[in-house]
């Protein structure tokens, strides 16, 4: 993996603890020192010492950035908070790395693969979230936010959770988790005139610069970009040297390219440069790529190596797709503004890769021209399209020259992969953090010392004559990456404020008031009403003259709350069978009415909380009211703009 872009650090408490052999006393040394836990351990301390240095270091930046207005010392703190976030990012993969190793030493056999760049997760400080809830909950909700500690204290326990995720399906189910709370908050507690009041903070993933918004959108935008940034660490983590492990990290990385493809089209005004559009665009691309390379790995390995002309045909062009591919993502890089903050090694990685996919590309097709039988290589179609051999193939008795035709045309082939590659290694040596990758150095020399023996075979003492430069490859693949966003829904979560009422009703969005307990006689036709719908039931219409009209219920009511028991989420069912097992003594009920968001509070006497009126109906003594019903003061109403002409609200669909 490239230096640059490093994981949190998951579970190295954990980690540590397993390591560390009970009853083990440390006098002046540690005894460990000359085994291999002993040094793992060692080194795990010393990164963590390293660690708590920079983040002192970061902290006192971010103080002086905040302070300052020259834009001259702003401008020099960012970069140092730049260099900062860089040695943690370092830091922590390399803590990672220590941690999830099973082994200190690389096992033998395994085979080697080009590397590839996951993206760092997003840091983010404590929140408070009881503060604007309780406001909230107790303000517009009329309940008493006493009585949801838990459910404040469970989203903030969750919150804290997802600060440092494993690497892991454990990881993104808790991300997605996390997610899928904050639409259910969205909904309930975010009002289009109004937000929750918190001042949300999150690091820069590519600067390390910290970036402050109140919108709930950030806390959303931030939480989905970690979500893809997991998935491409988990790519990067995957083994592809076996089909499982190559499809594993095919997926990840379509799952990144989809996170990120949903965050540019959702999220288009975060603080944030790595969440601009144009960054998102760029890590879309780089995932696109990288799920690319995975495919031609893929093809190359001992279970699904193809064989043949059109073989070694397939894969030069999927060499070439790959190459293509990253040629454009290093495009993107180089635009401004992306340019400025994107990672040095990322850039350079990329033109790495793009000329070795290059040269692999030729490769191959001198392996076609010099490897396959004559009668494979002179289709027409075939060696028009790819080798530049004409189009039409010579007389039966001009075989021998053929043959010279083709390897001469294999050693123009070979030259270009060899340029390619000796040029994919001078760039590997350009960038700093990419020579400390032993395993790219090792597959490119690899790459270069096979080109260079092919080469050698093909050459002749009497070759006084170059062969004309071989044409470029077009590129083509038979499975191109699908953006695919995270699946969100595999993910069961359950409201933690549900207990507040469904959502279609009470929530920010909406104000209503409450009516009752009012009671109601069971008349010879019955109630005198028709109810609709589930949780909460919906009175459809109301029979003028009936038991329900002259308590004072009215078409487009809810019951919220049946004979002392709040029914908010009853079904359809429930309720009428609770009616119907009333005896002549009828019912009692709560409802609300939703309003008009335009209409304004009106003044009046204080009403009683909504949950103390559903919990104590019999102290609240209110007889029924008056079929006319005159307006009361509206219990939880947050819009002060009044519109004439409407009376009633419209009610919002279930999220």
């Amino acid at each position: 993996m490239i230096p640059e872009e490093r994981t949190d650090d998951p579970g190295s408490g954990e980690e540590s603890a397993r390591l560390q052999p009970a009853g083990s006393v440390r006098k002046g040394h540690d005894p460990l020192a000359q085994t291999p836990h002993g040094r793992l351990q060692s080194r795990r301390a010393q990164v963590h010492q390293q660690i708590n240095k920079e983040l002192r270091m970061r902290t006192g930046a971010e103080n002086l950035y905040r302070a300052t207005s020259n834009a001259w010392v702003r401008e020099t703190v960012a970069l140092e908070l730049s260099y900062v976030n860089s040695s943690l990012q370092l830091l922590k993969e390399e803590l990672e790395e220590l941690n999830g190793s099973a082994e200190v030493d690389r096992p033998e056999g395994e085979g080697v693969s080009v590397p590839m760049i996951p993206l760092g997760l997003k840091e983010t400080k404590e929140l408070d979230w009881s503060t604007p809830l309780r406001e909230l909950i107790s303000g517009h909700f009329g309940e008493d936010s006493a009585s949801y500690e838990a459910e404040i204290r469970e989203l903030e326990d969750l919150r804290q959770a997802i600060r440092t995720p494993s690497r892991g399906e454990a990881g993104l189910e808790l991300l997605m988790a996390y997610y899928n709370q904050l639409c259910f908050l969205d909904a309930r507690f975010i009002a289009p005139t109004r937000n929750l009041g918190l001042l949300f903070q999150w690091y820069d993933s590519l600067t390390g610069v910290p970036a402050q918004q109140r919108a709930l959108a950030f806390e959303k935008g931030s939480v989905l970009f970690n979500i893809g940034a997991l998935y491409t660490q988990i790519g990067a983590r995957q083994d592809r040297s076996c089909p499982e492990g190559t499809r594993r990290a095919i997926e990840a990385f379509q799952r990144a390219a989809g996170a990120f493809s949903l965050l540019r089209e959702n999220f288009s005004r975060a603080p944030s440069p790595d969440m601009s559009p144009a960054s998102l665009s760029m890590l879309e691309q780089l995932m696109t790529a990288q799920a690319q390379e995975c495919i031609f790995e893929g093809l190359l390995l001992p279970t699904e190596a193809p064989q043949g002309c059109l073989a070694q045909l397939l894969l030069a062009q999927e060499a070439a797709q790959v190459a293509a591919e990253y040629r454009l993502v290093h495009q993107t890089m180089a635009q401004p503004p992306v340019r400025d903050y994107v990672p040095f090694p990322w850039t350079t990685l990329v033109r790495v890769k793009a000329e070795y996919f290059r040269a692999l590309a030729h490769y191959h097709a001198a392996a076609v021209l010099c490897d396959s039988p004559p009668a494979e290589v002179d289709c027409p179609a075939l060696s028009q399209a790819f080798l530049g051999l004409p189009a039409t193939p010579g007389p039966p008795g001009a075989a021998p020259q053929e043959q010279e035709g083709r390897r001469m045309l294999g050693k123009a082939h070979l030259k270009r992969a060899i340029l390619g590659q000796e040029e994919a290694l001078r760039l590997h040596a350009v960038c700093r953090a990419l020579r400390s990758v032993d395993l790219l150095q090792a597959v490119l020399a690899q790459a270069l010392r096979r080109s260079l023996a092919r080469y050698s075979e093909l050459d002749r003492e009497d070759d006084f004559l170059e062969a004309t430069e071989a044409p470029d490859i077009p590129p083509k693949t038979q499975q191109k990456p699908e953006i695919r966003a995270p699946s969100f829904s595999r993910v069961k979560v359950t409201d933690i404020f549900h207990r507040l009422g469904p959502l279609s009703v009470f929530s920010a969005k909406n104000c209503w008031r409450l009516v009752g307990p009012v009671h109601v006689t069971r008349g010879e036709a019955g109630f005198g009403l028709t109810l609709r719908g589930d949780a909460p039931v919906l009175i459809a219409a109301v029979i003028p003259g009936g038991p329900a009209a002259a308590a004072g219920l009215r078409e487009g009511d809810y019951i919220v709350s049946l004979n002392g028991r709040p029914c908010k989420w009853w079904k359809h069912a429930e309720v009428v069978a609770q009616l119907k097992g009333v005896g002549d003594e009828g019912a009692s009920l709560q409802v609300v009415t939703l309003l008009p968001r335009a209409e304004p509070p009106s003044t009046g006497e204080h009403r009683p909380a909504l949950g103390a009126l559903l919990r104590g109906q019999k102290e609240c003594g209110r007889g029924p009211p008056a079929p006319g019903r005159a307006s009361p003061r509206p219990l939880l109403g947050w819009s002060r703009k009044a519109k004439r002409g409407k009376t009633r609200g419209r009610l919002s669909p279930h999220p």
